[in-house]
């Protein structure tokens, strides 16, 4: 028993192993018609080898067959046999591998459901002459169609350059082997596309679509064309310019042809100062007063003229009405999508202009109505890249035109083609402002987001500092005190930044406030001494006098010539002046406050001192009274003979006082005076008294000395003896 089961275990192992194939489902057949009859299901592929049958039964049960799948397609299968069109299929695929046999389930089919024809051939389309907006497609019946059987055909179209398809559906009972069709409702001057497919009437299967044939609609008169303006502001006189702007109807044909167009305009209830202009342009600069004007449009070609299109210019005082409360554009694929919000729901029409944002006035506008939507939609290829547009939308209720809502969009952003252009303005001590220009428009490539300045002191750390872009400068603080700096600035879009020029610049080492405050306290501290003198002036005058201007004596009032050699011994009591000196500076020394002045303090003067005493020889006493004393002139006796009637000019000379007493005092000080001195007295006394008379011969001595000075007492001297010489 054990042998037995044993044995059995390998073939119970080997049946546990067998695959199946799987089993043929979604079973497909389709009869070409005079051609065979094909027929597909799925699995498609296998994990191990397997081949196909399908079995066929036809007319009604009475005969059978066979085919077998290539080994290049093993899912298909066709009958090349003749066929006959009224009949019924059953159609069953097996499956075989090397394993085991598998059938699906049986599958009917009615040959006129499923039997498929030739695409038909299209020979021709051509418009039809005096029919407008039309075009005639002929083609040629399918030959492998059944004759006697009715066909519905399938006609598609589209203008060129167009992805968008039309279709039209008709049913063609004629057997003529040319078939024709009027496609109507066309645009004229139009080039169309179009391709056929047809089915037999009762199946379900339709052909290919034929070869594509291109055709043209007639000529015809012009669309009317599309009017609009650009306001300039109004000038000196009271006129503006209007750019008056047209093209071709939104959705005339793009094979229109336009002769050219006549313009003519005139103000509101005037009719009569109309003024006409006919062009091939398509726009036209007007210079019109501050009224309100009316502008008519038509354009021309060899068929006829268009419609009117006429266009109302407000007056400059005019107000017009706003209802747009808000816009937004956005990129969707490849598309800006530009939307708005309505105030008032009478306003259905709306006109886009849109321009792009250049330094200079743009050459050209572009612009597009749009009525019951309050969103117009461009497709992005129709637009540059990294070039700010400006998108305006006006509101049109009837002839009126409403205030605009304006906004900036681009298609695409990138980085700044260049930096911007810094410099270093107010540069302080710790301080410094960061001034840039603005870049222009054409090389921004989007919307600035930011600027970034960048600032590093010599062999420093780099700092950075980010501002809105709506601000043109920055101030940097807390630098170092005299230390080179970089500056540079980085302005970014969505894209990216794009660094400016590179700047150097130097702190200060001492900033203008603290010149100023250094200034300001030396200033103020002279202010204030100068206050201060000149109070202490006006408080005690008589010390601010003697401390600026002091006082000199008058020669011309001292006694010293009257006195006697016994007298002056006694005042110059040199061995007392050795011995004190700060004792008897008052009473003798005042009278020589300078060494080197001492001589000319006795000489100087001699003119009026000579003449007081010839007056008083001559018999006339004068009085000086000093201190309250009389004093009468002496005559000295040293002094030569004058006669009365002449004027006594007596040479320079010295008093009986030897002056080798004042040696003594000031020696080696006044000893060349004096010495000058003693031989101008002995040249005088050798003269004689004639020489000491003449009035106009004074000696170059008392010529060159100080005659002017005045020597003022400061203590009255004491009494003095009179004595004659």
């Amino acid at each position: 028993m054990w042998a037995c089961a044993l044995w059995m275990l390998p073939l119970l192992c080997k049946f546990s192993l067998a695959v199946l194939p799987a089993k043929p489902e979604n079973i497909s057949c389709i009869l070409y018609y005079m051609k065979n009859f094909t027929c597909t299901w799925s699995p498609e592929e296998e994990a191990s080898y397997t081949w196909y049958k399908v079995k066929r039964t036809f007319i009604y049960g009475k005969r059978n067959d066979t085919c077998n799948s290539t080994s290049e397609n093993r899912a298909s299968c066709s009958f090349l046999l003749h066929i006959t069109n009224i009949d019924n299929y059953t159609i069953q695929v097996e499956a075989q591998n090397a394993d085991g046999i598998i059938e699906s389930d049986i599958t009917h089919w009615r040959l006129d459901d499923i039997m498929k024809i030739e695409p038909p051939n299209i020979r021709s389309v051509k418009p039809v002459l005096g029919l407008k907006r039309m075009v005639q497609i002929k083609w040629e019946r399918p030959s492998l169609a059944p004759v006697s059987s009715t066909l519905n055909y399938t006609l598609r179209f589209r203008i060129v350059n167009s992805a968008r398809w039309m279709e039209v559906n008709f049913t063609k009972e004629d057997t003529n082997s040319e078939q024709t069709y009027n496609l109507t409702g066309l645009q004229a001057s139009t080039d169309y596309v179009v391709a056929l497919q047809c089915a037999a009437k009762g199946s379900q299967l339709w052909s290919g679509w034929s070869q594509e044939k291109m055709g043209t609609t007639a000529e015809e008169a012009p669309l009317s064309p599309d009017l609009w303006r650009v306001l300039r502001p109004a000038k000196v006189d009271g006129r503006r310019t209007v750019k008056l702007l047209w093209k071709k109807a939104q959705g005339a044909p793009a094979l229109e042809k336009t002769l050219g167009y006549n313009i003519w305009y005139f103000p509101e209830n005037n009719t009569n100062l109309t003024v006409t202009v006919n062009t091939t342009n398509q726009q036209l600069e007007l210079y019109l007063e501050d009224k309100t004007y009316w502008v008519s449009a038509i354009s021309y070609n060899s068929l006829g003229e268009s419609p009117v299109a006429t266009l109302r210019i407000p007056a400059i005082d005019e107000k017009s009405f706003q209802c747009i409360e808000a816009m937004q554009a956005c990129l969707t694929q490849d598309q800006l999508v530009v939307e708005w919000q309505s105030s008032i729901p009478e306003v259905d029409s709306w006109m886009v202009e849109w321009f792009p944002d250049l330094d200079a006035e743009p050459s050209t506008f572009s612009w597009e109505s749009v009525s019951w939507a309050r969103n117009w939609t461009i497709q992005q290829d129709k637009l540059k890249p990294f070039w700010c547009y400006n998108i305006s939308v006006y509101p049109m209720l009837q002839d009126r035109v409403g205030q605009p809502y304006s906004i900036q969009a681009y298609v695409e952003e990138g980085v700044p083609s260049t930096g911007p252009v810094t410099k270093a303005e107010n540069i302080g001590v710790k301080t410094v402002t960061i001034m840039w220009k603005e870049i222009p428009k054409r090389q921004r490539n989007g919307f600035i987001s930011n600027y970034t300045i960048f600032y590093q002191a010599e062999d420093g750390k780099q700092f950075s500092k980010t501002v809105d872009s709506s601000i043109l400068q920055y101030g940097l603080e807390s630098l170092t005190r005299k230390t080179s700096y970089t500056v540079q600035v980085m302005a970014s879009t969505r894209a990216g930044g794009t660094n400016g020029t590179r700047i150097n610049f130097k702190t200060l080492s001492i900033s203008v406030f603290e010149i100023c405050l250094i200034t300001s306290l030396v200033g103020g501290g002279l202010l204030i001494l100068i206050i201060l003198t000149v109070a202490y002036g006006l408080k005690k005058p008589n010390n601010l006098k003697h401390l600026c201007w002091p006082d000199v004596p008058n020669p011309a009032k001292s006694s010293i010539a009257t006195w006697q050699e016994d007298d002056f011994k006694d005042k110059l009591n040199l061995n007392e002046f050795d011995e004190s000196l700060n004792t008897e500076e008052d009473r003798i020394l005042k009278l020589c406050s300078a060494p080197k002045d001492f001589i000319d303090k006795l000489v100087v003067n001699f003119e009026n001192f000579l003449e007081e005493v010839s007056t008083e020889e001559s018999g006339k006493a004068q009085e000086n009274i000093l201190a309250g004393e009389k004093n009468e002139y002496v005559t000295s006796p040293y002094r030569p003979y004058c006669p009365p009637e002449e004027t006594f000019v007596e040479p320079p000379i010295s008093t009986e006082i030897p002056y080798r007493k004042f040696q003594h005092l000031y020696s080696g000080m006044l000893e060349e005076t004096f010495s000058e001195a003693e031989e101008l007295v002995y040249s005088a006394q050798n003269l004689g008294p004639d020489y000491l008379c003449e009035e106009d011969a004074p000696t170059p001595y008392l010529k060159n000395s100080v005659v002017s000075r005045e020597f003022l007492m400061s203590e009255e001297l004491p009494d003095q003896t009179k004595r004659e010489v």
